[in-house]
C-alpha cells in the first residue's frame, strides 16, 4: 500500500498544512493530521504538521501499518481517545519514538467515512496532563468534528488521486455482468449467458464490489448505475 503527502503534490489547490496550523493555533493543541485510506486504490493519503523527520521516520519504519491510533479509528464510528490505547504494545513501540520528536500520547483520532467506502481520520495532539485533556477536549470536540468532516470532503473532492472513488474504472466484463445482474438474473444465469464458469462471475462481482466500494452486490449495482456505469432496466 503506497503513502502519498498531499501537502507536496503539485496540482493541491490548497494549502493544507496551514489549515492544520490554523487548528492547532484555535485551540491551543500541538499538532494535527490527516489522513485518508483509498479502498480502490489501496494507498493512504495525508498531510500532518508535524516535524519533517517524524514524518520519514514514521513511514521508514511502517508505522502507518501498526499505529493503533489509526487502525482502531477506522473500526469506528466515535472518536478514538488514545488515552484508552496507552496499555497496547503497538501504542508504545509508535509513541515511544514520537517522544523524540516532541509528540505527546495524549491525543484524539475523528473517523470521517465517505459514500464510496473511503475512510478520513483526523488525528490531534496535546502534551498536558489528563484532567486538562478531558476538558479541553469536551470543549473542542464538536469543532474538531466539523473541521475533520471538511477535511475528507475537501481532499475527496479536489484530488486527482481520490476522483478515482467516484469514477472507479470497471473492465467490460465487470460492467457486463452488473448489467445483467440489474436485469434479475441470477450467478448462474450469468454464467450460462456469457459462457463461463459460475465461479467466474462471482469473481468479477467480488471485484465490482471492491472498486465501488460496496457491501453487497445489489449496492454495487446502484452505484454502478448512479456513475453512468451501466443502465437500469
Amino acid at each position: 500500500m503506497s503513502v502519498i503527502d498531499l501537502s507536496k503534490l503539485p496540482q493541491a489547490e490548497d494549502n493544507l498544512r496551514d489549515f492544520l496550523d490554523s487548528v492547532c493555533e484555535t485551540h491551543e493543541l500541538d499538532f494535527a493530521a490527516y489522513a485518508g485510506v483509498n479502498p480502490v486504490a489501496q494507498s493512504v493519503h495525508g498531510f500532518v504538521n508535524y516535524p519533517d523527520e517524524w514524518q520519514t521516520l514514521y513511514v521508514e519504519q511502517g508505522f502507518q501499518y501498526k499505529d493503533p491510533t489509526l487502525i482502531m479509528a477506522t473500526r469506528s464510528i466515535a472518536p478514538v481517545d488514545w488515552h484508552r490505547l496507552r496499555n497496547e504494545q503497538s501504542f508504545q513501540s509508535v509513541f515511544r519514538a514520537a517522544h523524540d520528536f516532541g509528540i505527546s500520547e495524549q491525543g484524539l483520532t475523528i473517523p470521517v467515512r465517505g459514500p464510496f467506502g473511503d475512510v478520513g481520520l483526523f488525528s490531534v495532539t496535546r502534551d498536558c496532563p489528563d484532567a486538562e485533556w478531558k476538558l479541553l477536549k469536551k470543549k473542542i470536540l464538536g469543532e474538531l468534528q466539523n473541521a475533520a468532516v471538511h477535511l475528507h470532503d475537501n481532499v475527496v473532492h479536489s484530488h486527482a488521486l481520490t476522483r478515482s472513488l467516484t469514477h472507479p474504472t470497471l473492465s467490460a466484463r465487470e460492467c457486463e455482468i452488473l448489467q445483467w445482474t440489474a436485469a434479475g438474473k441470477t450467478q448462474q444465469d450469468i454464467g450460462d449467458i456469457l459462457s463461463i464458469s459460475n465461479r467466474t462471475v462471482e469473481v468479477h462481482l467480488r471485484s465490482s464490489r471492491s472498486k465501488l466500494g460496496a457491501l453487497t452486490t445489489s449496492q454495487a449495482v446502484g452505484r454502478a448505475i448512479g456513475m453512468g456505469l451501466i443502465h437500469p432496466n
